[in-house]
């Protein structure tokens, strides 16, 4: 059988890895720098704890786990042969892997709130699965580098985590935009228009306008049993963009009898002005029609675009502060943002930022002359190691030619000979690849290099 990759997954050579793990000593740098602490959970969870918090679009994406053994003996001919699958499932599978690392934090959280201390800030930096149809930008394994706070629930938190974005992405050379808005604004425009009923499939819709336009949208709230009157109600959000203080004033005035709009429109209020007081706010832009399609989001949301680059979002987040009431723990605020690792990589690629040295290849590589030579030169591998210089010996004792080409085809850009002569000597000859150059140095003089 000829092997392949399963759809939506990579593998990763060396350079894409350094490269990955130069993104995330930047990211895990500044989390800390932040005061926030590291967290792993495990790469499945109980098919119970993922479901039903994704809304349905999110739970037809969760790679269920197949339970072990004859999982079918215990189940019906009669029961199979009608093929439903919401019915079997939750009998043939009881795992899946995780779809995000908010979840699994949420349910951590409700397990061990009663020994942590509040508020508490923890990242994370793991590989999560959808099962998405895979396209540019798009997998279906992935990593997420995730900062929550719970316990809090300050809007000073959201600043914070505003600050966290920028200084980060700063460091990595990526100009980016902030998208925001608020998730009770958006039950505000609900309730105004009169289908709170709907406001799930309302805000799913609407957070596909920058993929499917206008017409896309109302189609789908259409298809979704939203009215056009409601629809029409709404058809300001689908102008172009205006002024932040005018759209702001709008929403107040169709907010007079929404006490959620309305606090929906003073926490975003709050956030702009502290953001504009301590200098951010030119890279903040208020998104009414922002909406983020996960169901547990309840106060702020954000959504992270690179300037230039059409990738779409390569970061996003937002207030949490019922998560944990689906586990049977109350009264846990929380708020958090990801970093798509995948989508930073591409950008910075396009963009061409990566620094030079982020690819640290080997230094030396030392000529193999025979098994005598050899242990020589092992030696002083040994003592340029202990030093923190990278080397290493060619495996066999190969003509030099072949050595020479390996050494190129890694990227080496010195070697290193030790023969007879320099052993008797007391010395090492050292030939740059890419200039030619050649000097023979003496052993001490050569390890202070």
């Amino acid at each position: 059988m000829k092997p392949s990759l399963a759809k939506g997954t990579r593998d990763f050579s060396a350079e894409e890895v350094i490269k990955r793990r130069y993104i995330t000593t930047i990211l895990q740098k500044n989390f800390e720098l932040f005061g926030f602490q590291p967290l792993e959970t495990p790469s499945f969870e109980n098919l119970a704890t993922l479901t039903g918090k994704y809304g349905e679009e999110g739970d037809r994406l969760i790679f269920k786990i197949l339970n072990s053994g004859e999982f079918l003996e215990k189940i019906p001919s009669e029961e199979l042969s009608l093929k439903n699958h919401k019915n079997l499932t939750p009998k043939i599978s009881e795992k899946a892997l995780r779809y995000d690392l908010t979840v699994p934090f949420a349910r951590f959280v409700a397990m061990n709130h009663g020994q942590m201390v509040f508020p508490y800030k923890r990242y994370q930096i793991q590989p999560v699965w959808r099962a998405d149809r895979p396209q540019k930008g798009r997998f279906r394994e992935f990593y997420q580098c995730d900062a929550d706070v719970v316990g809090s629930t300050s809007l000073w938190q959201e600043v914070e985590l505003i600050q966290l974005y920028l200084k980060s992405f700063s460091e990595l050379k990526v100009p980016v935009k902030i998208h925001i808005n608020n998730r009770k604004i958006l039950s505000g425009l609900a309730e105004y228009a009169e289908i709170t009923d709907k406001l799930i499939d309302f805000t799913v819709a609407l957070d596909k306008l920058d993929k499917i336009g206008k017409d896309g949208v109302v189609k789908e709230m259409l298809e979704k049993g939203i009215r056009q009157n409601a629809i029409d109600m709404v058809d300001f959000l689908f102008e172009e963009k205006q002024t932040n203080e005018k759209t702001l004033n709008i929403l107040k005035q169709k907010f007079e009898t929404s006490a959620t709009g309305k606090s929906g429109v003073e926490e975003l209020e709050f956030v702009l002005k502290n953001c504009a007081e301590i200098g951010i706010e030119n890279q903040l832009v208020f998104d009414i029609t922002l909406a983020r399609g996960l169901d547990y989001y309840t106060g702020a949301i954000f959504e992270v675009k690179a300037d230039g680059v059409g990738i779409g979002s390569i970061g996003g987040g937002g207030r949490y502060d019922n998560l944990t009431e689906v586990f049977g723990v109350k009264n846990i605020p929380g708020i958090g943002i990801s970093f798509g690792l995948d989508r930073i990589y591409l950008v910075m690629e396009e963009l061409g930022v990566f620094p030079e040295n982020a690819v640290q290849n080997v230094r030396y590589l030392f000529a193999n002359y025979g098994d005598a030579e050899a242990v020589e030169a092992m030696k002083l591998i040994a003592e340029l190691r202990q030093n923190g210089t990278s080397a290493e010996l060619y495996p066999e004792n190969s003509k030099l030619k072949k050595q020479f080409t390996y050494a190129e085809k890694k990227n080496i850009s010195e070697i290193v000979f030790l023969g007879a002569e320099e052993i008797e000597n007391g010395s090492v000859t050292v030939k740059n690849i890419n200039t030619g150059e050649q000097q023979t140095l003496a052993k001490d003089d050569f390890l202070k290099i």
